[in-house]
Order: C-alpha cells, then structure tokens, then sequence
C-alpha cells in the first residue's frame, strides 16, 4: 500500500471528526509536522505511531488502509499492506504472493493469510538489526491479543516492568493492552511468526 494513501485515510478521518492537525499531534506525542508527513506520504509511521494515531481518532486500525469496492474498510489489518491489490489471501500463499508493509522503525511485516471476516493477522514480522516496534522508544499498547513464535535472531521484549529476551524457539502471549515494545539489539535479523488478534467490533 503506498503511504499516501495510508496517509489520506488518516487525514480524512481527521477532518471528518473535526480535529486539527496541531490537536491530533498532540494527542499522539509527535509534532504537528510529523503529522503532516504522515498524511501526505511524505514518512511512514512506526508501528506505536500509528497505534497512536488510531486509538487518538477512536478507529481500528484497518480503518486507515484502502477500501474494498463496496467503499467499506477491509477487514483485517494487512489487506491494505500489500503492494497490489489481490494479492492470494489463502488458502495457499507462496511467498512472492505476500502482501508487505516495511517501517521506518526498521520492521517489516510479510501477511502470511488472512480468513476474512475475522479480525486476526498472521504475520512474519523481520527486525533488523537495531529494527524496533517504537522508534520513540516509548511503550505500546493496542486493543486485541499477541501470539508470537521466534524462528531466528533474537528479540527483547519489554512488557509492562518486565524484560523478556526471545531466542530461537521461544513463544509469547499476553493481553495486547499491556504497554510493551520490541527491541533487535543484536547484528543479525530476528525473524518470527505472530498472530494478532483484535477485538470484535
């Protein structure tokens, strides 16, 4: 998905609910001129940004992404990831058919399938080397459940008070609405395999 258009949907929904930009800034933490990159494709959010930016608009974040032909949002929160659209959602997805979405926090996210309706991403997520689900640093927090499964490299977890390093083989769950972060402090990528579940709406 191009960032412009990510950015347009945000933007819209702004506007729609009457906030301005300076507004939502603030309630997200960043500058205003961040804000405004963000809306005309000019950066791409990390992954705390824009779980910032949904939760300060009151939206799930599959709202910010493309529309599908009957104008409403798609379902689950990588349809609008992909570089094209259709691209195989399952039963079999090989993996020049992935849909991917690559941050400027150094993560990239590759959708594994998908099983519309239901609000669940199963994701290959890569963290480079310094790579980090908040290039803040600060904590994250969002709606839903994470599971995830470390296949190479290794991750620290800060979740809540606590500092969990992940190692080839090691798993994670827990209640997505516990501050927490992702952190690649080593020289070589950690590759995983997560499922996040969001809440019905």
């Amino acid at each position: 998905m191009p960032t412009s258009q990510m950015g347009e949907r945000i933007r819209a929904e702004r506007e729609r609910q009457g906030i301005s930009v300076r507004a939502l800034a603030r309630d997200v933490g960043v500058s205003a001129s961040m804000i405004s990159q963000i809306e005309t494709g000019k950066s791409r959010p990390s992954v705390s940004t824009l779980y910032a930016i949904t939760t300060a608009l009151g939206i799930p974040m599959q709202d910010v992404f493309v529309e599908d032909g009957s104008g409403g949002p798609i379902p689950t929160l990588l349809d609008a990831l992909g570089a094209a659209r259709g691209m195989r959602l399952g039963p079999h997805v090989q993996p020049k058919q992935r849909q991917m979405l690559s941050l400027d926090s150094g993560v990239t996210w590759e959708r594994l399938g998908a099983l519309p309706p239901l609000n669940v991403d199963f994701l290959q997520i890569t963290y480079a080397p310094g790579g980090t689900s908040s290039s803040s640093g600060e904590l994250m927090r969002h709606s839903g459940w994470e599971y995830g499964y470390l296949v190479s490299g290794a991750l620290l977890l800060t979740l809540g008070f606590e500092e969990i390093t992940l190692e080839p083989g090691d798993a994670v769950s827990f209640d997505s609405t516990t501050p927490h972060r992702y952190r690649n402090e080593s020289t070589e990528p950690a590759v995983g395999i997560w499922f996040v579940v969001a809440n019905q709406p």
